[in-house]
């Protein structure tokens, strides 16, 4: 019998209570992901009309959002009592994170599990993506490749030596480069990712130039 099933028959005939699992608490974890999203995989998955899609402006790496980050796991969804950003503030976001809605929901998500305020969280936001160079054989990209996670990792520590493989994930979608993740420190300091966040993709990608 498995040991969940087992725990709750025996809390049943004692006639105890179940204890309630563990909430996630405003400013309790570990270290940020920062994510970075390839927007021409993104455009090309479904993005539509949005801004970052217009092909002349080539865009490549946006930032999906900085996590908090247990190192198991992650929280999300937390109750704060700091105050939200507003409309204006989420807007400001624009060019870094390729709409306002976007910085919106990662607020919502991840930002109040942050411990800040959503104008603090959006600053820390842009302040852990100025740490990160992002590689300029991506950023100018002549045409489609097709690359494994080794080579775009390598491509990041060329441009970031602080960084290591360790800290950098790469993930694919569809066949895709997806994201480059960035394991950061509470400071903003380059450190390893947890186990569960350290998983690239395992075959090589399409690499759409901008």
């Amino acid at each position: 019998m498995k040991r969940p099933l087992l725990r709750a028959l025996i809390c049943a005939a004692l006639m105890l209570p179940l204890p309630a699992a563990a909430e996630d608490v405003a400013g309790r974890f570990d270290y940020y992901v920062l994510s970075l999203s390839w927007s021409p995989s993104w455009c090309a998955s479904g993005g539509g009309d949005a801004p970052q899609c217009d092909p002349r402006r080539r865009t490549g790496f946006v930032v999906h959002g900085l996590w908090p980050q247990y190192e198991r796991g992650w929280p999300d969804f937390c109750t704060t009592a700091q105050r939200d950003p507003t409309r204006r503030e989420s807007r400001g976001m624009e060019a870094l994170m390729g709409s306002a809605g976007l910085a919106w929901y990662q607020w919502q998500k991840h930002g109040r599990c942050s411990g800040l305020s959503g104008p603090d969280y959006y600053r820390a936001t842009s302040e852990a993506a100025a740490t990160v160079a992002i590689p300029p054989v991506l950023a100018q990209l002549p045409r489609d490749v097709r690359l494994g996670a080794a080579v775009i990792e390598d491509a990041f520590i060329e441009a970031n030596p602080d960084l290591t493989r360790n800290g950098i994930t790469v993930t694919c979608k569809d066949g895709r480069l997806q994201e480059v993740r960035i394991c950061l420190t509470r400071e903003m300091e380059p450190r390893s990712c947890g186990p569960d966040v350290r998983r690239d993709c395992r075959t090589p990608m399409l690499v759409e130039a901008p």
